[in-house]
């Protein structure tokens, strides 16, 4: 017999992808707006780099010397970061009934986010040049650095496993992830970040970035996808043992 569909996946995946966009695009206007607030306080330092060069950046001293004012608009940016993390898990919070799917309903609108926020600079300023261009993907705790291509494979990651788990939600058939699995997942995540976060130091020394560690990257992917896979298969198995 068919199972009754009890958790609307379809109508979620929808708001929170319709949801993930338009924060995407709010994301890119802010960013044009404090582009253009900073580029002349750049070119004090830098005379002539062109203004979808990032790297490298005003150090803290440079930026109390020449321009005190934005160091407020650096608290200011960097509130506005963790309040972007806030929201996505509030919006998470509202059309999850448990906390699998809080996490699923959250990865879906990150991802969108970050991957519609790449499509409406490239609208907006004509940057990145590419996939492989530099980015300053974070504030906090460091600054977190990195070719864009890295955070849209996350992204693109995210959003497929935060579907598939919705789905299968719906399905009657929910993936159970058990510790092992969210110690995996975690510990994947914590290395991606540590891959976008190694360089800091040389970062805010006002450094060019050196070369992005893929290998670390890779297997902070790796680990991540192989523990959701390995709960996604474990339950699917049960499963199918239990209808035999």
């Amino acid at each position: 017999m068919q199972s009754t569909c009890s958790y609307p996946w379809k109508r979620t995946v929808i708001a929170l992808l319709l949801f993930g966009t338009a924060f995407g695009y709010l994301e890119a206007a802010v960013v044009s707006y404090l582009r253009a607030l900073h580029e002349p306080v750049v070119q004090r330092f830098y005379p002539g780099r062109a203004p979808g060069d990032l790297f490298p950046l005003l150090t803290l001293d440079q930026l109390r010397a020449a321009a005190p004012l934005q160091m407020k608009t650096l608290a200011v940016e960097i509130g506005r970061e963790a309040a972007t993390i806030c929201m996505l898990a509030a919006l998470a919070l509202a059309v999850a009934q448990n906390t699998g799917q809080w996490a699923a309903a959250f990865v879906i609108a990150f991802g969108t986010w970050d991957i519609t926020f790449y499509v409406f600079l490239k609208v907006l300023l004509d940057w990145p040049a590419s996939l492989l261009t530099w980015d300053i993907l974070f504030l906090v705790p460091v600054p977190w650095v990195g070719p864009v291509l890295a955070p849209v494979l996350v992204s693109a990651a995210m959003i497929s496993v935060g579907i598939w788990h919705l789905r299968r939600e719906a399905s009657g058939n929910p993936v159970r992830t058990g510790l092992l699995h969210w110690a995996g997942l975690i510990a994947g995540a914590m290395v991606i970040v540590v891959s976008f976060a190694m360089d800091y130091r040389n970062i805010m020394a006002g450094g060019t970035p050196h070369p992005f560690n893929w290998a670390v990257f890779s297997l902070g992917m790796g680990l991540g996808v192989a523990s959701y896979v390995s709960a996604a298969a474990g339950r699917r198995s049960v499963a199918k043992r239990a209808a035999a």
